[in-house]
């Protein structure tokens, strides 16, 4: 059962195979979780926007058809999800972005390396600050953008699925991912002569 995909597996758990559901919840938790938490950028928010991700996995298995691969089924319920609750928190919500994206030390940072192990100091220590630019820039990335750059370079989705996700022309979510990349661009613009110059 570990080597079926992940439709038959849902095929499984429709079917009454609850050890389907479990392996499914196994194989694509973390990674969920991790798209989830970089959109609502609150570790408590985003584990009560998992649940529901999976809760609403499982009262529409029914009706689940292999109308489109799985994962593009999952994270559109999970991407309608963050909507819902960034509609509900916009009033209330005044994250600093100086605060860290995401508070699960289980989840990786976008940037996991930075500065090789055996860099300099001055190379490590603008490696930490351009994680942390890198980490507000992406914050402040409108919703449209800052979804499908995580999707992309993070979930490491086709272009066709998150389309499907977002449920807009491939060529809109290209254009997004675009602007995305030139703002994330002009926002670390000034470590590029820090990293050639330091030893």
């Amino acid at each position: 059962m570990r080597d079926d995909s992940d439709e038959s597996l849902m095929f499984r758990y429709r079917d009454g195979d609850v050890r389907a559901f479990e392996l499914l919840v196994t194989r694509h938790r973390k990674a969920v979780y991790n798209f989830i938490v970089r959109f609502v950028r609150d570790a408590a928010q985003a584990e009560d926007v998992l649940q529901e991700t999976f809760l609403r996995v499982i009262k529409s298995a029914d009706a689940y058809e292999k109308q489109a691969k799985f994962t593009t089924w999952l994270y559109t319920i999970a991407r309608n999800l963050c909507v819902d609750a960034a509609r509900r928190g916009k009033h209330r919500r005044a994250a600093s972005l100086d605060a860290p994206v995401n508070n699960d030390p289980e989840a990786p940072a976008l940037i996991e390396r930075i500065a090789d192990a055996g860099a300099g100091v001055d190379r490590q220590a603008i490696g930490r600050q351009m994680a942390l630019r890198m980490q507000e820039a992406i914050a402040q990335l409108p919703d449209e953008q800052r979804e499908i750059f995580i999707l992309r370079e993070v979930n490491d989705l086709q272009f066709n699925e998150i389309a499907d996700i977002v449920g807009c022309p491939e060529n809109t979510v290209k254009s997004r991912m675009r602007y995305a990349l030139e703002k994330l661009r002009e926002a670390l613009e000034e470590y590029r002569d820090l990293a050639q110059a330091a030893p």
